[in-house]
């Protein structure tokens, strides 16, 4: 176990983090994201706060060495927190966007022209110089999106679609039905749970535009409401969850004229829209079935609106969602993912071309016959690689870290979590990362004040792969520390790697408190192969249970301090789940646990997120019985704090409420803290920072009236 001693050379000062990490918005703020790159390579636009503790994003081009801002929101519409849509709104919770002012944008063909909203409003800046002007629109705007051609800039308002020129004539060219209908806006699951936030592609002619309707007339309606402001009233959503119907959504070809054209699939068989766009070889979309198990890409007749299968794929458990497929190279290559065995390998033109063991992650573009992807060959890194015929692939990205990118005209942006922290650089030609052209764009973000220390493990029969984190001042052989998990553990998410991301402080930060700080990455975490995420199928709770509990194990066969007799697990979100599960289940282990944000029952859950993993809920009710905590709280015997925010409406309060009353039911103390007007992801400054010292208070006091009880 290699020694846990800090040098002078690393000093820890943990006594500011709480506040650092909540005014920081966990170190986001300041770090340069939202990159485009001009045709040419030249220029790259970025979004950037001005410090670390600036909330407000600006829009920058970089060109030369140079950067410059094109445009400052305090300027155009004053400082301070503006007013959003409530469309808009929506939109950055599903995207757990921590910023305000300029917090996305969209160019033309040429980047020459940015368009982005302020406050409801359309602006737009032409990066050849000049000043941002406003655009006249109908109302307030979401998603502006300028034409191919830099001559238009399509939006939405009021759930209608526009189309407008830059001398304000306005066009709308479709408008909603009634109050359940939207043009050119993401459903719920598709932004939540299939990470498709957008409701609109254009043509390259800039002359039409595929366009989404959404109607959730059929959806089970929600109402998220504020206890703390008794006079104002609930707020309804539309949530789908497992087992109830979803939103119907269909797609249609606008054109400018005026003209509407119905894209035809078979929508009773696939009512998932997973992505669409619309190349040089037309427009195409990928659908999916109700119960996941098999995708189409569909090639879409822009005159006539009929559909043909260019590729279908099935799997007994689920197809998984790539970022950024399909796509076609110049030639009409579909470039595409396939699972095999225990690897999940690029396709380009229905040929594999990464090799077994390397785990495609994302495919980030495609320029001429190259396509720009991010793939992982050790679970504790993510790379971005070039394929190209005749040469293969090249690894872009060479130090430690978890990257992603994007290029264009020879010029490839990196970015990502490295052993610094957040970085992100411009790349020429054919440079790799390290070589002295590579031109690091200036970060802003705060200096953590902690320094984090992980020692990385392989723990068990599965090679579990895991961070230890002890405290700075802590000298082994000198004493046993209590131990706390911190795990997320589920879909989606890795915590475990070389590189420094906001988690990494945080644990430390717990361990400077006099913890020793496990975190693993179990099954069904992503980036180790499809067979190891998919042995969750049917079960979420028993194979991310177990890994928890098999890693602790391991790891305290390797690192003596750890005191098995105090051990707590701490979680947000499936991590919460995790850790109020592990009190459930494994008391002889885990001795208290804090629960943030938990789905406590997962038929609450949303239908494309939970049917994936436990199928449908009227079939398969077993799954969502064996994976819930719900009807299991007769078995609490150790200290659970629940934490919610009580406006999340994605895993809604109800869940802790529900099972708290359970618990209550039941005769189990139990402590809840309810936070008013927080969401899945709590804003408020002074609440994330004080939430740092309450769990800590919390697991320290009950692991220590455990060892007073001998």
């Amino acid at each position: 176990m290699p020694s846990s001693t800090v040098t002078s050379e690393q000093p820890t000062n943990s006594a500011d983090f709480p506040w650092q990490f909540a005014r920081s918005r966990r170190f986001s703020l300041g770090v340069p994201r939202h990159f485009t790159v001009s045709p040419d390579g030249r220029r790259v636009l970025f979004v950037r706060t001005l410090s670390g503790t600036d909330p407000v994003g600006r829009l920058w081009q970089y060109e030369d060495g140079t950067e410059r801002l094109l445009a400052d929101p305090a300027l155009l519409v004053g400082a301070g927190p503006n007013a959003v849509p409530e469309e808009e709104r929506l939109l950055r919770e599903r995207a757990r966007e921590r910023t305000v002012g300029v917090v996305s944008y969209a160019t033309d063909e040429a980047a020459r022209l940015v368009a982005f909203a302020l406050s409801g409003a359309l602006w737009a800046v032409r990066t050849d110089g000049g000043t941002p002007f406003s655009v006249p629109a109908a109302g307030p705007v979401i998603d502006p999106r300028p034409s191919p051609d830099g001559r238009y800039i399509a939006y939405v308002s009021r759930r209608c679609f526009h189309v407008v020129d830059l001398a304000g004539a306005d066009r709308q060219l479709a408008r909603a039905e009634g109050p359940e209908i939207s043009y050119g806006l993401a459903e719920y699951v598709a932004a939540e749970s299939m990470h498709r936030l957008r409701g609109y592609w254009w043509a390259p002619d800039s002359r039409r535009v595929l366009v989404a309707r959404v109607d959730t007339g059929r959806v089970e309606r929600r109402y998220v409401s504020d206890p703390a402001d008794p006079t104002k009233p609930p707020q309804a959503i539309r949530y789908p969850a497992a087992g109830t119907p979803n939103a119907e959504v269909t797609l249609q070809l606008l054109s400018l004229e005026g003209e509407r054209v119905e894209v035809e699939w078979d929508r009773k068989a696939y009512e998932y829209v997973v992505a669409a766009g619309w190349d040089a070889h037309g427009p195409f979309i990928t659908v999916q079935s109700r119960d996941q198990r098999v995708v189409r890409t569909l090639a879409v007749d822009p005159e006539t609106g009929a559909t043909e299968v260019l590729h279908e794929r099935t799997d007994p458990a689920w197809v998984e969602i790539i970022d950024g497929t399909p796509a076609r190279t110049a030639s009409g290559a579909l470039v595409l993912h396939e699972d095999e065995g225990d690897t999940r390998y690029l396709t380009v033109g229905g040929r594999r071309v990464t090799p077994e063991g390397m785990q495609l992650c994302a495919v980030l573009g495609v320029e001429g016959e190259r396509v720009l992807f991010t793939a992982s060959e050790d679970p504790l890194e993510t790379h971005v690689w070039c394929h190209e015929p005749g040469r293969g692939n090249r690894r872009l990205s060479r130090e430690p870290g978890r990257y992603t990118g994007v290029a264009r005209g020879g010029t490839v942006v990196l970015a990502g979590e490295t052993l610094r922290g957040d970085e992100a650089g411009v790349l020429r030609g054919d440079e790799t990362a390290g070589d002295p052209p590579y031109q690091v764009l200036t970060s802003l973000a705060e200096e953590p004040s902690v320094t984090p220390r992980p020692v990385h493990l392989t723990l068990g029969e599965r090679e579990l792969r895991g961070a230890l984190y002890l405290p700075s001042w802590h000298e082994e052989g000198t004493g046993k520390l209590p131990v706390l998990l911190d795990p997320y553990g589920g879909p989606g998410i890795q915590l475990v790697g070389r590189a420094r991301g906001w988690f990494t402080y945080m644990s430390q930060w717990f361990a400077e408190q006099g913890f020793a700080v496990l975190v693993v990455d179990g099954r069904g975490t992503p980036n180790r192969g499809p067979a190891w995420e998919k042995t969750i199928h049917g079960d979420q709770l028993t194979p991310a249970l177990e890994d928890q509990v098999d890693a602790l194990r391991a790891a305290a066969a390797r690192c003596a301090d750890l005191d098995l007799t105090r051990v707590a697990i701490r979680g947000w979100s499936f991590g919460g789940f995790l850790a109020a599960a592990a009190v459930l289940h494994r008391p002889e282990v885990f001795h208290a646990a804090v629960a943030g944000a938990p789905p406590t029952d997962q038929r609450m859950y949303d239908t494309h997120w939970k049917e994936r993993f436990l199928g449908d809920p009227e079939e398969q009710p077993e799954n969502y019985v064996r994976s819930s905590l719900a009807g299991h709280g007769h078995l609490l015997s150790r200290p659970l704090l629940l934490v919610h925010g009580l406006a999340d409406d994605n895993v809604a309060a109800a869940h802790t409420l529900r099972f708290s009353a359970e618990l209550l039911a039941a005769g189990k103390p139990h402590s809840v803290l309810p936070l008013p007007g927080a969401t899945h992801l709590p804003a408020d400054d002074a609440v994330n920072a004080q939430l740092l010292h309450f769990q800590r208070d919390f697991l320290l006091k009950a692991l220590e009236e455990r060892a007073d009880q001998g």
